[in-house]
């Protein structure tokens, strides 16, 4: 049976221009949404140890479903994490040991299954998992420390009691975010589990509505991606073809290529927030107007991410989820270095890490950085300069700048994305020679003509008012 279940995958996938285990991921994603309805209507306020159980067995199948017998390594270090939790209690030591086992863990897979392309594999979802462990260990140190010694958010995530094994278990296989996340602490989780999450007391979530919106938005994407992904492969980037193209044509096939790529992930992300809502684990509370919100485990903000020109509003819109752990559990921790910037960078190199081995991910990250820290000197110059808060301010302007501005931001958000998808030097080096390290150029030299361009258009006595 599980031979001719895998011949007729392969079948189907090849039909759809797709790996097997590409479909594999799809369908398992989708799967959620049955899960996430049988639990909204028969285990809500039932037994917490019946939910737990419920989510254990249906992520462990999606694991084997996906990656057969290497379910082991997930089940591995869910089961060695809770035994740090209770032999080491709330101490730095079991945040130490967490922090070193599970990011070795990773990193040793990265290390023993790397290939020089794009692989679904058990990694996958590990990377996801080594993140909400590594947060339940932090979580349960805060639960023991004083509230005065807490932050606000610290004090909102603290774990107070004791998990037991088969509430980590249900926590990490939780079948809405185990294979592309999204990432939710161990508090909400308790909360979904005792039946808190929902819109009102007492009775199942109204989610469906919203679930069903997040999920046509998710195939709305998937339809983009489905169209125009297989025009645009990056493979195509090493091509001589692409080589012996204009200069503007090879920009232009990386501005679009980058905007098509970043559709997989939100085709993802989407789908799996649908699950979370449906099962009541998106439930955010109520605004001002007394008006349910669902967006608790949004990954992304669809039109922020469709009409932002700014390269910190694309991040800031996109894998929101990951981009509020690495704040919270490394850049915010890292307050003691006393270095804001020195903390952006380390919380960078730690995402770059956390991705894998490959010398692209730390191009890409770093590109991040360089682009970042351009941007918001050229947002302070913008802002503080009479000459130029005047010309942005012009109606009749405002859309040719807005255009302007959108073409330098797809160009250069395509440019780190290269490396990123291209994993190994040789590859990433050979497209950007290509295209004349054009990024690295330009953003290289703002970073240096910015300071002299602020010293002719601000003048002494508006620095002087603004710091004031």
């Amino acid at each position: 049976m599980a031979a001719s279940s895998g011949s007729l995958l392969h079948g189907i996938a090849e039909v759809l221009g797709a790996s097997e285990a590409a479909l594999r991921l799809i369908l398992s994603i989708f799967i959620g949404y049955p899960l996430a309805l049988f639990q909204r209507y028969f285990l809500f306020k039932k037994q917490p140890s019946h939910i737990h159980l419920f989510n254990t067995v249906t992520g462990l199948c999606i694991a084997y479903f996906n990656f057969g017998s290497q379910l082991y390594h997930s089940l591995l270090c869910v089961v060695l994490h809770f035994l740090i939790l209770r032999l080491m209690g709330r101490t730095v030591t079991a945040v130490l040991t967490s922090f070193c086992f599970q990011m070795g863990y990773l990193l040793l897979g990265y290390y023993n299954t790397a290939t020089d392309g794009y692989d679904i594999k058990w990694t996958m979802p590990h990377c996801v998992l080594t993140l909400k462990l590594i947060g339940l260990t932090f979580d349960y140190y805060d639960g023991g420390k004083a509230k005065t010694s807490l932050t606000p958010e610290q004090q909102r995530y603290a774990v107070q009691s004791v998990p037991t094994l088969i509430e980590v278990c249900g926590f990490a296989y939780y079948y809405g975010g185990f294979l592309v996340g999204p990432q939710f602490s161990m508090e909400k989780y308790q909360m979904l589990v005792t039946g808190q999450l929902t819109d009102v007391e007492g009775e199942k979530p109204n989610s469906v509505l919203p679930a069903m919106k997040r999920l046509c938005l998710g195939l709305c994407t998937l339809t983009v991606y489905t169209v125009l992904g297989p025009h645009l492969p990056e493979s195509y980037f090493l091509t001589e073809e692409y080589a012996m193209q204009p200069f503007w044509y090879r920009c232009f096939y990386m501005t679009v290529w980058g905007k098509v790529m970043l559709y997989k992930y939100v085709t993802c992300w989407l789908v799996t927030e649908g699950v979370c809502i449906l099962s009541g684990l998106g439930y955010n509370g109520k605004n001002e107007k007394g008006e349910p919100q669902w967006d608790a485990c949004a990954n992304m903000k669809v039109w922020m991410f469709e009409t932002t020109p700014l390269f910190t509003g694309t991040i800031a819109s996109f894998n929101i989820n990951t981009n509020d752990w690495v704040a919270r559990y490394v850049f915010k921790r890292l307050r003691f270095l006393g270095n804001k910037a020195l903390s952006q960078a380390a919380a960078l190199f730690f995402l770059a890490v956390w991705h894998g081995l490959h010398s692209g991910y730390l191009v890409c990250f770093s590109l991040e950085f360089l682009i970042v820290v351009v941007e918001k000197q050229a947002i302070e110059l913008v802002r503080d300069s009479p000459l130029l808060s005047m010309i942005g301010s012009i109606p009749v302007l405002r859309p040719p700048i807005y255009v302007v501005q959108q073409f330098i931001h797809w160009l250069f958000m395509g440019y780190p994305l290269v490396p990123f998808c291209l994993f190994t030097w040789d590859k990433w080096l050979k497209v950007y020679i290509s295209v004349y390290f054009a990024g690295h150029l330009f953003f290289i030299l703002l970073l240096f003509a910015l300071p002299y361009l602020r010293k002719v258009l601000v003048q002494k006595k508006d620095k002087l008012q603004k710091s004031h």
